[in-house]
């Protein structure tokens, strides 16, 4: 009995030491998706869905499917991300947690600022911005969502080529990423708001601070490791050096970004990287790379479209159920009303001919009675 007893014990101590190994390495599996999400997305993409085919936790669900929509969105494949991320939109509401509401919330704005459907963003960050209320002042969540509300809101500024306005908004957003500790943790969203910090300033025609809002971004791409964005902030710097006329200059730090950003398939980054080499091979004279270089990125572009053409059909059907069901709450409220309605002016009507033929009841009574005074 007791050679069996501790057979058992033995193997209950072997299962938990599996159990705990197999954690460790599914851990250590969806840190390097993380690391690799911007540099080689399609490794994190093929990491995260073996991780998915064995979870059942809620909120490591969640994880999961919007590390797959950034992923995504990291190759500019829009309709793959939307579907990811809503995914996890649909199942944020069961956690019952607002951090997790919050995140999946202003990930489901990135996701709309990336396609330019800029008042479906500004409606998903207003929803977002009741949940961040609840979330205690000066937590780690709090800063780094407070802060990417206001990048998100920045981009969209930008966009619509206000960028003086977008300029307020990234420097609350850094001002809030600051806030952020561990500091490694908002790195690569510093780099990103850098980025379009120096755009903002080369559309005001401020060439200098351009130039260090990119440097920055560069810094902060490195201390992350995340050669997509130091290559994102490469092409903003070559513009700067093209502003100046300083074409070769331009060129050195294009092909460079262009090497960075080999693994990354982001149709943006590279439609972005060939524009401005064909740009600058023609201010240069160079018309054999130029028309090499302005056939990639006519290509690349053509390619983004039609990726940004399936995710906004995609953007439209999953707004249409959204409002079909928004129309059968609706009409379940007002049948409700109705019914409610319906039957409270029944009742008061019941109650009214009670008492209308109870005081006729008694009417007649008092005449009989009278009548019988008046004949004694």
């Amino acid at each position: 009995m007791k050679l069996i007893l501790k057979f058992i014990l033995f193997i209950l101590i072997v299962c938990q030491i599996s159990g705990y190994g197999q954690k460790i390495h599914d851990e250590s599996l969806l840190k390097k998706a993380r690391l690799e999400i911007y540099d080689n997305p399609d490794h994190s993409i093929k990491i995260v869905n073996n991780l998915l085919k064995k979870e059942k936790d809620i909120n490591t669900l969640i994880s999961l499917y919007m590390l797959l929509s950034t992923a995504n969105i990291a190759k500019r494949d829009f309709d793959e991300s939307l579907k990811y991320i809503l995914k996890a939109k649909e199942l944020a509401p069961k956690t019952n947690d607002p951090k997790t509401q919050t995140s999946v919330l202003v990930s489901v704005a990135i996701q709309y600022q990336q396609m330019e459907l800029f008042s479906k963003s500004l409606e998903t960050l207003d929803e977002a911005d009741l949940y961040l209320a609840k979330l205690p002042d000066d937590s780690f969540e709090k800063n780094i969502e407070t802060a990417r509300t206001y990048a998100i809101r920045g981009m969209i500024y930008k966009s619509q080529s206000n960028s003086e306005i977008a300029l307020e908004k990234f420097l609350k957003a850094v001002e809030n990423f600051e806030k952020v500790n561990p500091k490694k943790a908002a790195y690569a969203n510093m780099s990103v708001v850098f980025y379009n910090i120096g755009y903002c300033y080369l559309n005001l025609s401020q060439i200098d601070k351009a130039e260090q809002a990119f440097l920055q971004s560069i810094q902060y791409a490195q201390k992350n490791k995340a050669k997509s964005l130091e290559a994102f902030a490469l092409k903003g710097m070559a513009e700067v050096y093209k502003q100046k006329r300083q074409n070769q200059t331009a060129l050195i730090l294009l092909k460079k970004a262009e090497i960075l950003c080999k693994n990354t398939n982001d149709l943006v980054l590279n439609e972005g990287i060939f524009k401005e080499m064909a740009d600058n091979y023609l201010a240069t004279g160079d018309k054999n790379l130029y028309q090499v270089y302005n056939k990639k990125y006519f290509e690349m572009r053509f390619k983004r479209e039609q990726n940004e053409l399936s995710s906004i059909n995609q953007a439209i059907d999953h707004h249409n159920e959204e409002t079909l069901l928004k129309s059968k709450e609706l009409k379940r409220y007002f049948t409700y009303c109705k019914a409610s309605v319906i039957g409270l002016g029944t009742l008061i009507t019941a109650v009214l001919l009670f008492f209308i033929f109870k005081i006729r009841k008694q009417n007649k009574k008092f005449q009989r009675e009278i009548q019988k005074l008046i004949r004694s």
